[in-house]
């Protein structure tokens, strides 16, 4: 055991001195793992595509290639000189979705049904079997003879005779009323 803990401080310190030793202050090395990770900078404006927030903090792309520029450049002119696939090039480099494809249906409600219908067919076995290994067999009180001999007991008896069983029980003919 001591060998096992040693062998793991040694590891850890390894690691660590690799980790201090290196170039860059920035990254670190995540847990010992090997990788290396870096944190990302969440003060300056970032994009997403989502449906409640119309308006992005920064366009989609931004580097814009020569014919971008020139495109964004002819922006600034009147838009009726502009083409159909012109504004939708202009509408590209600044969203990278539409409402309409925001909206599309994906197909993820069918790996949650499958998730959901595999853990209950595998909470069905595991019921299944702790019904036939775990649990000891039923008692002998819930078998039908048993139950037949217990009511034909409570019969003889004459038990409750006002309101109960044997108030719904005709002693002359031998059968329920």
């Amino acid at each position: 055991m001591l060998h096992l803990t040693a062998g793991r401080v040694a590891g850890l310190f390894s690691r660590r001195g690799v980790a201090a030793l290196s170039s860059s202050s920035v990254k670190m090395a995540s847990h010992g793992h090997g990788g290396v990770t870096e944190q990302a900078d969440m003060s300056v404006p970032l994009y997403w595509d989502r449906l409640d927030t119309p308006l992005p903090d920064r366009p989609y792309k931004d580097t814009l290639s020569a014919a971008d520029k020139s495109l964004k450049q002819k922006e600034k002119g009147p838009w009726n000189s502009l083409s159909k696939e012109e504004k939708l090039a202009l509408y590209r480099i600044t969203f990278n979705e539409t409402y309409a494809e925001m909206k599309k249906p994906t197909g993820e409600w069918k790996t949650v049904m499958g998730g959901i219908f595999f853990f209950i067919g595998f909470t069905g076995l595991v019921v299944l079997w702790q019904r036939y290994y775990v649990y000891p067999p039923h008692p002998r009180t819930l078998d039908e003879e048993w139950q037949a001999m217990q009511v034909q007991r409570m019969l003889d008896m004459r038990v409750s005779p006002i309101e109960g069983i044997s108030a719904k029980w005709d002693y002359e003919k031998g059968q329920w009323k």
